[in-house]
């Protein structure tokens, strides 16, 4: 396959493909230009204690991703099989809760908490159709009823659109919803029918305060605005006083190159690097659009304000020949687009240089495309937009054409007319030699980005996983960090990283060669860290699996915040091994006589403080990765949040068959007080061979910020009566049974006592406490357990666990005491009053922490 770009009048010779990022709807567009800043619409707030940012403050400020969570949890719904199989979804066993008049109900919580994402498939290839409505209750009040596809579409309109939301086209087969509802005393989400697959991730929080319940009148356009540039510009925004600096350096072998060296306090907001000796990966999988005689295709994009010039570059598929298409920019001739020859098997890309007049001072420009001659029709895959700001191209917009866009066409205007074809998927090459995309592999495998703050090393990872994939040079586009495989093109993290004292950036070469050429770029601006701001952590890891563990994404101590993770999984399992025919399989595996994708099968499992009940259980890898069946057997896609730009299989350095993935959890991040386990499994029995590699994004350094205090053994009268416990209607028994999760064949032992009346105890606390956890371990054979809880009398609210398992029957779940009630006390008296109606309470040990 080859790569082909043509010089003709009018055009710029251009021998890379160009990497594009999605975003912008026409209505944003004046005011997104790269560099500018839309400014949010509303007040940001201040966070309120023991929380994060709150609602839509969370995309408004993307700086507040520093600070330290406090007692906040957060926690996953979803249809996992609690009997330890791989039926997550396919036979709908698990996938509700109860059944209400409404239908499913497949997450439900008392208290003040966030709905922060949701991720739906099912058969065919993710289309919702069939999960009819979808109905969220906040509060008592109904913000959302409508069918799930119109939500996930778009069709609903803002907040509900592209990119807050995507159907399975924009997600290769997942459904999601990003859009942060908040409620202050409970929360209840209901589909009219068994969604197969699903995942809820919600947060739960102490008390209300600074909590607003989510409005679906507001439509946060701001923050639509801001999202729709993923992957272009710094979604924080600019920074006042921000000062880049720049440096041309070469690395010698084994050696380390300092990058910059920044006295604080303050806060590096973006890092950029440029290496021009790194090819392109050849594999490039995307979907596009014709057009025939008398018909064309025009958009909006983005472009400077003070740009000196446009670049408009264009992908398509050089199989048919002579296509000729005039270009126009505003309605003014800029140039035409000529394929020459049929040149079969590769992508081909060409450029044209807008001239200056057309697009001065403008923000937005209209690009149109006419058919003029073809010996078939015109093609369209991909169109990137670059403006020429003081001698230098940048990139200021991207439009990825065709039916797996659908968001991304509607946010640009997208139009079209006299349509010849829509193809889903078409898998082309660029013609690299061989050689230097091996040695491209190697050098971003082996050179290493390591940044110390304040004396402490916590940024050690290759190039390519750092800024978003470690299979090699591949399109990245994402809010906080980009790759760009153009001529000239970066590769840029927004992570915000601050630093009280001192900062080191560093190249370290770990491999054999010189990387000559590059540049690098890092723009820091003053801030102030607090006892509460975490340290920007980037942790890498890569070895083979291990049968019967978890990958480990990051085992951290102390406090921190999980974003998320950069992850490449090179799948070993050689062809003609199908071993698990039990299994239910994708479409994509009933077409093939082996299955060398089941590494995919395996579910994400997050563990917090120490418990040993996850706090998230997921249904599948690309499941994780907001997708769904094998990424549509192999269909890349970019969204925000969540993405696959690789799939190698067979060659380029792959063995068999490899994906790369990341996921940011911006909006449901994963606070921890003590520890962290967040891990992967390999395969739905955690046995599929895979060479892995993880870089682990999240914010810590800091000690555990929360502290046993105190604990009662039921199992123990002298505990019971120290601790003054009494329960009324009250039976014990003992049990053996497992945790869910990665430890679900290992057995433990216990006696559980079960209550229908009041449950009272004292408990110890330090008076200098900023709340309380009280930590529950207990048998969830019975779903629903409900409680009402005081403290010294007074409402502190419902302790519910809709979670049951009559397979893994040990969990391990908590609620925490609002600081209101506890601040200043040396012990407080506990009172749980089982609800009228629920299961009997049941507990083997309560502990209790102070924060």
């Amino acid at each position: 396959m080859s790569s082909r770009s043509r010089s003709r009048p009018g055009t710029t010779e251009r021998g890379l493909p160009v990497r594009l990022s999605a975003y912008l709807g026409a209505a944003s567009l004046a005011a997104a230009a790269m560099v500018a800043d839309t400014g949010p619409a509303h007040a940001q707030q201040a966070p309120a204690a023991n929380k994060g940012s709150v609602g839509w403050d969370t995309y408004r400020d993307p700086s507040g991703l520093t600070q330290l969570r406090g007692s906040e949890q957060s926690g996953q719904f979803s249809s996992f099989a609690r009997d330890g199989s791989n039926d997550d979804g396919f036979e709908g066993t698990y996938s509700c809760l109860r059944n209400s008049e409404r239908g499913c109900v497949i997450a439900e919580r008392a208290g003040a908490g966030e709905i922060s994402s949701m991720w739906f498939t099912r058969e065919p290839w993710g289309d919702v159709t069939g999960t009819g409505n979808i109905t969220i209750e906040l509060d008592g009040r109904t913000v959302l009823d409508a069918p799930l596809i119109d939500v996930v579409s778009g069709r609903v309109g803002a907040p509900f659109v592209w990119p807050l939301v995507g159907n399975a086209e924009d997600s290769a087969g997942g459904a999601v919803i990003k859009v942060p509802m908040p409620y202050r005393e409970s929360m209840r989400v209901t589909v009219q029918n068994n969604p197969a697959f699903y995942h809820v991730d919600y947060r739960t929080f102490a008390d209300a305060e600074g909590v607003q319940t989510f409005d679906p009148a507001d439509p946060a356009q701001d923050v639509i605005d801001r999202l729709r540039r993923f992957g272009i510009a710094d979604p924080k925004g600019p920074a006042e006083g921000a000062q880049p600096t720049r440096r041309d350096f070469s690395v010698a072998p084994g050696t380390a190159a300092p990058v910059a060296q920044l006295e604080g306090p303050g806060q590096v907001n973006e890092f950029r690097l440029r290496i021009p000796q790194v090819v392109p990966s050849p594999r490039v999988v995307d979907d596009g659009r014709a057009f025939g005689a008398g018909g064309g295709s025009r958009f909006d994009a983005a472009v400077h304000p003070d740009n000196e010039g446009v670049r408009i570059v264009r992908r398509f598929d050089p199989q048919v020949a002579d296509q000729v298409a005039g270009l126009s920019v505003n309605g003014a001739p800029a140039g035409e687009w000529r394929s020459g020859a049929a040149e079969p098997g590769g992508w081909g890309v060409q450029a044209i240089d807008v001239p200056p007049e057309i697009t001065a001072g403008q923000s937005t420009v209209e690009v149109a495309n006419r058919f003029v001659s073809s010996s078939k029709d015109v093609n369209e895959f991909r169109y990137d937009v670059q403006s020429k700001v003081n001698g230098e191209w940048v990139r200021t917009d991207v439009l990825d054409v065709g039916p797996a866009h659908p968001g991304e066409e509607a946010a640009h205007g997208y139009r079209i007319d006299n349509s010849v074809f829509a193809r889903e998927k078409l898998v082309g090459r660029y013609a690299f030699p061989p050689e230097q995309v091996t040695a491209s592999e190697h050098l971003l495998e082996t050179a290493r980005v390591r940044i110390t703050f304040d004396g402490q090393t916590t940024v050690d990872a290759p190039i390519g996983e750092f800024f978003g994939s470690g299979l090699g040079e591949f399109d990245v586009r994402s809010m906080m960090s980009s790759i760009d495989p153009g001529d000239g093109g970066w590769y840029t993290a927004w992570w915000p990283m601050p630093f009280n004292r001192s900062a080191t950036v560093e190249i370290v070469n770990g491999g054999g060669v010189p990387i000559d050429g590059m540049t690098a770029e890092v723009t820091t601006a003053p801030a102030e860290a607090t006892e509460n701001t975490g340290y920007f952590h980037a942790t890498h890891k890569r070895g083979n699996t291990t049968p019967g563990q978890d990958w480990n994404f990051v085992q951290a101590q102390g406090s921190g915040t999980f974003y998320g993770v950069t992850h490449s999984m090179r799948g070993l399992i050689p062809p003609q091994t199908n071993r698990h025919p039990q299994q239910p399989m994708s479409m994509s595996q009933a077409d093939e006589a082996a299955n060398q994708r089941n590494y995919l099968e395996g579910d994400e499992r997050f563990y917090v403080n120490g418990s040993p009940s996850p706090a998230w259980h997921g249904t599948g890898s690309e499941d994780y990765y907001e997708s769904g069946w094998y990424f549509r057997d192999g269909t890349t896609f970019s969204m925000p949040l969540a993405g696959n730009p690789s799939h190698e299989v067979n060659g380029d350095g792959c063995q068999y068959d490899c994906t790369g993935a990341y996921r940011q959890q911006v909006p449901d991040a994963v606070p921890f007080n003590d520890g962290l386990v967040a891990g992967i499994e390999h395969g739905p029995d955690n046995d599929e061979p895979g060479d892995y590699s993880s870089t682990a994004y999240w914010y810590g350094g800091k000690p555990a910020s929360q502290q046993q205090v105190d604990e009662i053994d039921l199992a123990d009268p002298r505990s019971r009566e120290q601790h003054g416990y009494t329960a009324e209607g009250e039976t014990t028994a003992p049990l053996t049974s497992t945790f869910e999760g990665d430890a679900d064949d290992q057995q433990h032992n216990g006696q559980v006592a079960s209550a229908t009346g009041p449950i009272r105890f004292q408990v110890g606390l330090n008076p200098d406490n900023s709340g309380g956890r009280l930590t529950r371990l207990a048998d969830q054979a019975q779903a629903y357990q409900q409680v009402e809880v005081r403290v010294d009398g007074q409402p502190a609210g419902t302790w519910m666990q809709p979670l049951g398992n009559g397979t893994s029957r040990w969990l391990q779940d908590s609620f925490d005491l609002p600081p209101a009630l506890t601040q200043g006390k040396d012990s407080v008296q506990v009172e749980l009053v089982p609800v009228g109606g629920a299961p009997a309470w049941t507990a083997a040990r309560y502990t209790v922490f102070g924060h």
